[in-house]
């Protein structure tokens, strides 16, 4: 059973949400936890979470199912990695300058994904749809152009490299997951979508797990101490995930993308409401154009 087209819109907004209250609550854990420990917890303890997704998948949507076709075993593995370094920088940009403009800088993946997407999966975008693209870039350029200037005039410009590698890396692992989605089972396969979520977890949460018994296995005692703002942070972040995947499922990843972006606005509200946090008339500019672009590709795909 392959699930309707238009539903990747409303799967792409709830993404949105649960992904930035997923930030938000990562955020609280650094300074216990550290950047890798943080980073962690959103792929541990989002373990159990993605489980129950690809139970009530195979319970809901039961098809057959490519498990480890070569396709999925390549792409997987880059996703899942890439995933883990730009969530990694994410958190210490975000720790660094405010929690708006952290997610401003891992949006620098929406032209990249759109790119990356026709290079390698002959994903079509139309006309409109890149408008939508292009529009999006220019409203994060203007968004967070006042504090990417005072990164780059500070003696720390590997900050801003950082802030580079959060789109790359992130739009690096869409296009993966994408690819590797459909070579499990095709385009709509909600089965192969959280069968893919479970692989990459899985791989995830072994590659942090034996780095942090490597290197720092103190944070493994302070994770189980936190157990429960993890597990939320953890199973919020697998919903969120789960919510991407199956859009990928469904729709070019730069559409996607593109549409998650209203995440932006929950972001500075919760940068308002919760970290006192305020935004420039510029600032208001990019968030307006940032609207129009989700706005104009939510029109422009088509099946």
């Amino acid at each position: 059973m392959s699930l309707p087209f238009w539903l990747w819109i409303p799967l792409t907004i709830g993404a949105a949400a649960a992904q930035t209250l997923r930030n938000a609550l990562q955020r609280g854990l650094i300074a216990e936890l550290g950047q890798v420990g943080a980073t962690a917890v959103r792929f541990l303890f989002g373990l159990p979470a993605s489980a129950a997704f690809f139970a009530l998948a195979s319970i809901l949507a039961p098809q057959e199912l490519a498990f480890f076709p070569p396709a999925l075993l390549f792409w997987l593995p880059i996703g899942a990695i890439a995933q883990i370094l730009a969530t990694f920088f994410l958190l210490e940009v975000m720790e660094r300058r405010n929690f708006a403009v952290g997610i401003a800088w891992s949006k620098t993946e929406i032209l990249l994904i759109g790119l990356a997407g026709w290079l390698f999966l002959g994903d079509r975008l139309g006309v409109a749809g890149w408008f939508a693209v292009l529009l999006a870039t220019l409203g994060l350029i203007l968004l967070s152009a006042e504090r990417m200037r005072a990164l780059l005039s500070r003696p720390v410009r590997a900050l801003a490299l950082r802030g580079l590698a959060i789109g790359v890396g992130f739009a690096l692992a869409a296009v993966a997951y994408r690819a590797a989605i459909l070579a499990a089972g095709g385009a709509g396969s909600l089965l192969a979508a959280s069968w893919t979520l479970l692989l990459a977890l899985a791989l995830q949460s072994s590659i942090l797990l034996l780095w942090l018994l490597l290197r720092d296995p103190g944070v493994l005692m302070r994770l189980a101490r936190r157990w429960r703002s993890a597990l939320g942070a953890g199973t919020l972040g697998a919903l969120a995930s789960a919510g991407w995947f199956t859009a990928f499922s469904l729709a070019p990843a730069a559409a996607v993308r593109t549409v998650g972006l209203i995440e932006m606005l929950i972001a500075l509200l919760i940068g308002r409401g919760v970290f006192n946090e305020r935004a420039s008339r510029r600032e208001l500019l990019g968030q307006l154009l940032v609207a129009a672009a989700v706005l104009l590709m939510i029109w422009a795909p088509s099946p």
